[in-house]
């Protein structure tokens, strides 16, 4: 700053001779600092209200340096500095102090510009900048995840609150117009809500042809997308084509897809034994169910027969083997069952028949001798079982056979449960075991024993307590 003439700097008109020697090195300094300086007044309507004048002080007091305050606005060069004059401007406490003085002691020597309000003139309004966009709310913190359920990889932490943007101020107004559209293009950045500076898309790397193949997008046959690129938002990234298999990788791929001798070795086994149980249940099934099923349709064809042949008048004589001739009941197993000649096992006993030892050294008496041993066979399991559950006889239960002529009742007497099937000697005239001791009329039963098995034989022994003609109708035990 230029200094003042020190005959003029305390004003109203008193000479130099007339002041007090300044009594302490640098007291001038800081009393031409203290001086106002007119060209540093505030803006329109940026200016302080001027505190009230300070009460006059004495010419011969000497002056105290006054202490410097803030600056209402920025330092700037000011009008003299756009000028060309090279003066800067004092601090505004200056221009305070010299209000109590009245007018510029030194107006007639100003330069011809002085006066003008240069504040109009240079500096244009002030720009209106926009208030900052409030910060949103930091997101609350996840709730705290079971010990069972493990927690995510990695949660953002919440975005501190940035406070209000800073906004940079620059001296002069073209300055301060630039800056505040930067500030107003920075808000959404610096408050949170735009998008983050910093998670930007990395630029391709790698030779021109990869630039040029991410630039276009991965667009054209046998290009893959880069993901996010070339494709509407949200579309998944066509995925690489697989290369091609050489012949020596097809021939191994298709080696390791064989199965070897032993997966194929228990495959077939396991295949054999799974039809060998299924023909086996298919076997069971036929045996104990769809035999019995076969054996009484012809054991019920066979007796309607017999009853036809006895209503026609047919005269007895030799029956041919298989010919049914006779009828056993068994009331207390309800066993009502046609008697064939022979024990033919295909002809009789799997047709669910019972039949009568009548060829060679078997060969036994019919119910209507005077004297003998009236001795069948029949099945105990399977083809119509009809002695299934002769073990269940009691002594006295009765076994009536029932022929054109009459009506022939035995009384149960004995059982052996087991004997061999060598064992001729119980279908004799008087079978050892039966209990009888002289001949008579006996009847003999029997089965295989034990059950589903033909290892051994169960005997039934009964003796003949009636012979009842048919004219006389049925007898007690078939009636009641």
């Amino acid at each position: 700053m230029t200094a003042l003439r020190p005959e003029h700097d305390a004003g109203y008109g008193a000479s130099y001779e007339q002041r007090e020697a300044y009594e302490e090195p640098g007291a001038f300094e800081a009393a031409v600092d203290g001086l106002a300086d007119p060209l540093n007044d505030p803006l329109p309507g940026q200016g302080a209200a001027p505190p009230p004048a300070p009460a006059p002080v004495s010419p011969t007091a000497p002056v105290a340096p006054a202490v410097p305050t803030a600056p209402t606005q920025p330092s700037s060069p000011g009008p003299w500095a756009a000028a060309g004059d090279g003066i800067s401007a004092p601090p505004p406490s200056a221009e305070r102090e010299w209000s109590g003085y009245g007018p510029y002691p030194h107006a007639a020597e100003a330069p011809a510009a002085y006066g003008q309000d240069w504040s109009a003139q240079v500096a244009p309004e002030p720009v209106p900048v926009p208030p900052p966009a409030p910060a949103p709310p930091p997101a609350p913190a996840p709730p705290p995840a079971p010990a069972s359920v493990p927690a995510p990889a990695s949660v953002p932490a919440p975005r501190p609150d940035p406070g209000p943007p800073y906004v940079p101020v620059r001296d002069d107004a073209t300055a301060v117009a630039g800056g505040a559209e930067e500030a107003t293009a920075l808000l959404p950045t610096i408050s949170g809500t735009g998008p983050d500076p910093v998670a930007r898309p990395e630029p391709p790397t790698g030779g021109r042809a990869e630039r040029r193949k991410a630039a276009k997008g991965g667009r054209g046959r046998g290009r893959t997308r880069p993901p996010g690129t070339g494709g509407p938002a949200g579309a998944p990234a066509a995925s690489t084509p697989a290369r091609p298999l050489s012949r020596v990788e097809a021939r191994q791929a298709a080696r390791a897809l064989k199965d070897s001798p032993g997966v194929i070795l228990s495959r077939a086994v396991g295949e054999i034994f799974i039809s060998l149980g299924v023909l086996m249940l298919l076997f069971v099934t036929y045996q104990l169910w769809w035999t019995n099923i076969q054996a009484d349709l012809y054991a019920g064809k066979e007796k309607d027969k017999i009853q036809q042949g006895w209503a026609d008048g047919r005269q007895p004589g030799n029956f041919e083997p298989g010919q049914g001739f006779a009828i056993m009941h068994i009331p207390k197993l309800d066993v009502v069952v046609p008697i064939a000649e022979g024990i033919d096992k295909a002809k009789v006993l799997d047709r669910g028949m019972v039949g009568h030892y009548a060829e060679g050294r078997l060969k036994t008496a019919m119910p209507s001798d005077k004297q003998g041993n009236f001795a069948v066979a029949g099945h105990r399991n399977t083809h119509g079982e009809p002695f299934r559950y002769i073990n269940r006889l009691e002594p006295g239960d009765k076994i009536i056979v029932e022929t054109q002529d009459a009506y022939f009742t035995y009384d149960m007497a004995s059982i052996l449960p087991q004997t061999a099937p060598s064992n001729t000697g119980v279908i004799g005239p008087v079978p050892p075991g039966s209990g009888f001791s002289e001949p008579g009329r006996y009847i003999t039963l029997t089965t295989c024993t034990p059950e589903f098995t033909s290892t051994y034989r169960m005997i039934v022994w009964g003796k003949m307590i009636e012979e009842r003609p048919r004219d006389k109708g049925k007898p007690d035990a078939l009636v009641g």
